[in-house]
């Protein structure tokens, strides 16, 4: 496998492994860097329409995102939710999360998302056609902004 190919998997499909390097680095950079106050397990994980995007080295993750899929949509038509999105800090600034969410609109750009982004890294996720709406608020302890992204046809992509 090249260099920062994402990986992707539904739950079903992750080895014990990769789900020790996935939660290892949401937790690591969630908990400890960043003191996260709400509980990182959510059971959305597991269910079966949930994809895990990852980048490995070696045994270990560097970058991570997750898209669930919602029955109900949160906001206007957005059924897609993309969350968990995280780069170990030592591996950021070298556009590993920009691969993965390039991944995600590679599969998924036809379709409207939604995600909740921490605000200052609200800038990476407008590059991608998502546009804030409503305030700022604080979610787990952290400024959050949320925002939405049409689908986008695939003749104008």
């Amino acid at each position: 496998m090249p260099a920062h190919s994402p990986v992707r998997k539904a739950w079903s499909a992750l080895t014990a492994e990769e789900l020790y390097g996935l939660l290892k680095l949401r937790t690591d950079v969630f908990f400890v860097e960043q003191r996260v106050d709400e509980s990182e397990l959510d059971w959305r994980d597991a269910e079966p329409e949930t994809l895990h995007y990852w980048i490995a080295e070696g045994r270990d993750v560097i970058a991570y995102l997750r898209v669930l899929t919602d029955a109900e949509p949160e906001h206007l038509d957005a059924r897609r939710v993309i969350g968990r999105v995280v780069v170990h800090p030592d591996r950021r600034g070298q556009g590993l999360a920009q691969l993965l969410l390039a991944q995600v609109m590679e599969e998924f750009g036809a379709e409207a998302m939604l995600l909740h982004a921490q605000s200052y890294i609200a800038p990476l996720y407008t590059r991608f056609g998502f546009d804030a709406f409503g305030g700022d608020y604080v979610e787990a302890g952290i400024s959050h902004i949320s925002m939405y992204r049409p689908g986008v046809a695939i003749g104008d992509r």
